[in-house]
């Protein structure tokens, strides 16, 4: 393993997403819409959530990144994901997936499988996911995952290689690898999990950062980077889940980018 991303270079990624503020169309489920959007706006980027298949393509166009999560998964929202994905791959404007338990259902893996074909910049998801994913196996809990991040490194490196994506494996701690550079973002809050959708809104401020970054490699690393800093600071006073999130929103907020200093990259 190589922390080849170097830490100067992050700082500089987040300095770029504080003046930018790009816009960021969020394709993603109803559990996660909500913190999606705040923790965008709270990182300073811009939120447009917006999925139906009528306007989808168009938004892609406009926007700076594009998110598709497919956790609540029906027809018309994957004939939107389908359009928003398409029109980013051929306009170079990046875009992330996030395959929320496609280990679960045959439905998940099919569209998860179809949506690989628009050739993600970013793919972000848990161990049991990226395991999934890589091996075409059912895994994990529905979108809870039952691998350790660092565990599942080959398969993430696999998967890089094969998609031509930079993957992003989250957990106690985060993987992120381009099938030959692979980095280890330490920190954050071991409560970070019990807050509902928090991995989602993990993809959205991964793709905000994509959308400033020098390379997307640099990008993820930015983003995990700056959710580890605003999750420990943010446990240093909240009581638990329910205190810690709006703690993390206020620390993302306050965060100047010479913060990213302190954040262990291995």
């Amino acid at each position: 393993m190589s922390a080849r991303i170097r830490v100067d270079a992050v700082i500089d990624t987040v300095r770029r997403l504080h003046e930018q503020s790009p816009l960021v169309q969020c394709i993603t489920n109803y559990v996660s819409m909500d913190l999606a959007a705040n923790l965008l706006n709270a990182a300073h980027a811009s939120p447009a959530m917006v999925h139906d298949e009528r306007e989808a393509a168009e938004m892609a166009g406009l926007a700076s990144a594009v998110v598709v999560n497919i956790g609540t998964l029906s027809p018309h929202w994957v004939t939107g994901m389908h359009e928003a994905a398409r029109v980013a791959a051929e306009r170079g404007i990046p875009w992330v997936l996030d395959p929320v338990a496609v280990g679960a259902t045959a439905y998940r893996r099919a569209t998860a499988n179809d949506l690989l074909t628009h050739r993600p910049t970013v793919i972000r998801a848990n161990a049991s996911e990226i395991v999934a994913l890589a091996t075409a196996q059912g895994a994990g809990r529905g979108a809870d995952s039952t691998h350790d991040s660092t565990a599942v490194i080959d398969q993430a490196k696999a998967l890089a290689a094969t998609t031509g994506s930079v993957v992003v494996v989250s957990g106690v701690s985060d993987v992120v690898t381009d099938g030959t550079a692979t980095v280890i973002v330490d920190g954050g809050d071991p409560r970070m999990p019990l807050i509902s959708a928090l991995g989602c809104g993990a993809t959205a401020l991964v793709a905000a950062a994509a959308a400033v970054a020098d390379t997307p490699i640099t990008g993820a690393v930015t983003a995990m980077a700056m959710l580890a800093d605003a999750g420990e600071r943010a446990g240093r006073s909240a009581h638990g889940p329910g205190t810690l999130r709006p703690a993390l929103l206020d620390a993302l907020w306050t965060q100047r980018p010479e913060d990213l200093s302190r954040v262990v990259l291995r």
